[in-house]
């Protein structure tokens, strides 16, 4: 049996405008790695650009918890690991881990539900069968997969006893 790996993008580098005031990468930007990245996990599931205008479908984001872990420095490349928590017919639930190119530790997590939308209905669609067994088959590799720990972490100020 082969060993379940994340989908993983290309090494990515930090573009010199995406540096704020204080010379560091701004958090804006790294949402701009992962949709990135997302790209890439979708068009090896075969929703690319062409998908979009061929059938009018497309994917919409629904809710996205990001949480900040290490900084990375203006110079620092990146890797992107997608991992599917979970789908259904018409919304696929997954976290992307950027990490550090070369080190490998973690800088930033994302947790994603992502939806498939009708763009003439305006509104969500199911995806088409070949698609959903190719996010059913990766969806199943990836359950060996460890869960970041910051996977459902709500967001909050711990309450005092």
């Amino acid at each position: 049996m082969p060993i379940p790996l994340p989908h993983k993008s290309s090494v990515m580098g930090i573009e010199p405008e995406w540096v704020d005031y204080n010379g560091h990468f701004n958090m804006a930007y790294y949402l701009v790695l992962f949709d990135r990245a997302a790209d890439a996990l979708l068009d090896s599931l075969g929703m690319s650009l062409d998908y979009v205008k061929t059938t009018h479908q497309s994917f919409f984001t629904l809710e996205t918890h990001t949480s900040y872990l290490r900084e990375l420095a203006p110079d620092h490349k990146v890797i992107v690991e997608a991992q599917i928590l979970d789908h259904d017919h018409k919304r696929i639930h997954y976290v992307q881990q950027m990490k550090h190119a070369e080190e490998g530790w973690v800088s930033c997590v994302l947790e994603v539900m992502l939806g498939h939308v009708d763009l003439k209905a305006k509104k969500t669609s199911n995806f088409p069968p070949d698609i959903l067994a190719r996010i059913a088959a990766l969806a199943e590799v990836h359950k060996a997969l460890p869960v970041p720990p910051q996977v459902g972490h709500k967001i909050g100020l711990p309450k005092r006893a």
